[in-house]
């Protein structure tokens, strides 16, 4: 089965200035749509961020499907003792070896890990901080032929993203019709598939 990347947050308000243009509640109804898109046609693959663990998991509660194998959820050994317990409700746990005492390049190494797989076929970017960036950079360096998505009317690190790196237009600020938006980007990566 074919992989789909997801990096999606909710800013915090006291990391730098990413929630003051970001809309939590788009940011969701983003993720939600992008679960039903992607699933269960493809795999969805992410960092264990606890927040977003929570949020998945939630959305596939509420459609009824079992997230058990539509998930496939790294975390660093780093973490080891304090991954969340929602963890346990996903059969692709996959944990990298993290560096004891120094958390950024733990994270580095598994998010080199995690997005250097072959199967990834797309990347999309909902909100979020710093790491939609840094996910972004590695995301390229392993697959910089395959398009990615930054959906950008909720704002936080995907609009930087989308403006850094010219993905943004003046509609997209305020396209909020995810489950089109989604449908499109569909079809573009199963095209570059054939």
């Amino acid at each position: 089965m074919k992989s789909i990347f997801l990096s999606a947050s909710v800013p915090f308000n006291n990391r730098g200035t990413y929630y003051v243009k970001a809309d939590a509640q788009l940011i969701l109804n983003a993720v939600r749509e992008f679960v039903l898109t992607f699933t269960p046609k493809y795999q969805i693959v992410f960092g264990g961020d606890p927040a977003l663990t929570r949020i998945i998991l939630s959305i596939f509660e509420d459609l009824g499907i079992d997230p058990a194998n539509s998930i496939v959820l790294y975390q660093s050994s780093f973490f080891d003792g304090s991954y969340p317990e929602e963890n346990r409700n996903f059969n692709n746990v996959i944990i990298t070896n993290g560096n004891p005492g120094n958390h950024n390049e733990s994270l580095l190494k598994m998010r080199r890990q995690m997005l250097s797989r072959k199967d990834l076929v797309g990347a999309v970017f909902i909100g979020g901080m710093e790491a939609v960036e840094t996910e972004h950079q590695i995301f390229k360096y392993f697959h910089p032929n395959t398009e990615v998505m930054s959906v950008i009317s909720p704002g936080g690190g995907a609009l930087n993203l989308a403006l850094d790196h010219g993905y943004a237009t003046a509609e997209g600020l305020l396209d909020t019709d995810f489950e089109l938006m989604f449908r499109n980007y569909l079809f573009r990566i199963s095209e570059e598939q054939i």
